[in-house]
Formats: C-alpha cells, sequence, structure tokens
C-alpha cells in the first residue's frame, strides 16, 4: 500500500467495509488526529484485493484484512535485512518504512506541484505537516518546471501519448494538448 501513502497503522486498520472493489475506491480511518480520505484503488490492487478477499474467504466486514502494525514494522525489518544481505548496502539497513510514505508525498507532489492534493492524499489536517514534502522536492536534482509539448490530432497519436507518459492539459482547435516534464 505504498502505492497510496498509507501509514503503517492505517493498513492494520482496513476492514471489508473500507473497500468499494465495485467503485474502486478505499476509505482510509485515519490515525495521528488526521483526515479520513477515500482514495481511488488502481486496477492492479482492485484485482489484487479481490483475489486476497476470495482467497481467504473473508466476509465479515469488520474483520481488519492486514495484520497490526508491529507485525507490518517487524515484516519489514526482516526484508531490509534480506535486501542487505543480498547486496551488502549498509544504506539499505537506514531505510525506515515510514520513509516509503515520505517518498509517496515526496513524489506526488512533483508529479501535480498541487501541496493541497498532496494534503488530502497524506490525509493531513495541517497544511505545514504537507509543507515538507514540498522543501524535499525543491531540494531534488531532478525537479524542473521544464516540458516536453505535444499535440495529439487523432485518438490514437492521443492515447499514445497518454501511455507514454505525457499528460493531457487541454483542448485547442479541436486538438489535444499534453505535456510531459522534461
Amino acid at each position: 500500500m505504498s502505492k497510496y501513502g498509507l501509514r503503517p497503522d492505517e493498513i492494520s486498520k482496513i476492514t471489508l467495509r473500507d473497500i468499494d472493489l465495485d467503485h474502486g475506491t478505499l476509505s482510509v480511518r485515519t490515525s495521528k488526529m488526521g483526515l479520513e480520505r477515500t482514495l481511488t484503488l488502481k486496477a492492479e490492487i482492485k484485482d489484487l484485493l479481490r483475489e486476497f478477499v476470495a482467497n481467504w474467504n473473508i466476509t465479515a466486514v469488520k474483520e481488519h484484512l492486514f495484520p497490526q502494525t508491529k507485525t507490518i514494522m517487524n515484516g519489514w525489518r526482516v526484508s531490509r535485512r534480506r535486501a542487505y544481505n543480498k547486496f551488502r548496502d549498509t544504506e539499505l539497513l537506514k531505510i525506515r518504512l515510514y520513509d516509503l510514505r515520505h517518498w509517496f508525498g515526496t513524489t506526488s507532489y512533483i508529479k501535480c506541484r498541487d501541496i493541497f492534493h498532496v494534503q488530502y492524499l497524506m490525509g493531513h489536517r495541517h497544511i505545514g505537516s504537507t509543507l515538507h514534502y514540498l522543501h524535499i522536492a525543491k531540494g531534488l536534482v531532478n525537479y524542473s518546471d521544464e516540458y516536453t509539448v505535444k499535440v495529439a490530432s487523432t485518438i490514437i497519436e492521443f492515447t499514445t501519448l497518454l501511455e507514454s507518459g505525457f499528460e493531457y492539459v487541454s483542448d485547442y482547435e479541436c486538438k489535444k494538448i499534453l505535456r510531459k516534464r522534461k
């Protein structure tokens, strides 16, 4: 769930009633006095959750789907140790589970440049908590306001550009304008 910037304790609170597989949404009951939020699940995550619920035969809507926070944290430590043993890089041992959440917040800000959207995604009650990610993003080398702009005249051109990472900006004279960071 690091693709969604969830805290480990938010993950451990997820029950069947929080997931709407038909609409592909997840209602996150927050922690740390944050704000509750509803996130749109990516298709592959929705499919994995559907399979998970079916395989474990989960039917009780209040049953927790994932382990407790301590178990999640211990699993992270074991995985981190395995990575260290494989690559012998001591930097791997410094990565905390919570760092994945910070990475999510920072990269989300870099992609959308909308601090209020990132505040919602992270479940922060106060914008000051979210501004931390803006400062980290500005310190990154690849932080750029330069774009490559393309114009699509046909639906094939439009979908090809979207699939290659361009984002839709607007329409102009029956053509689609898209952009992608350099």
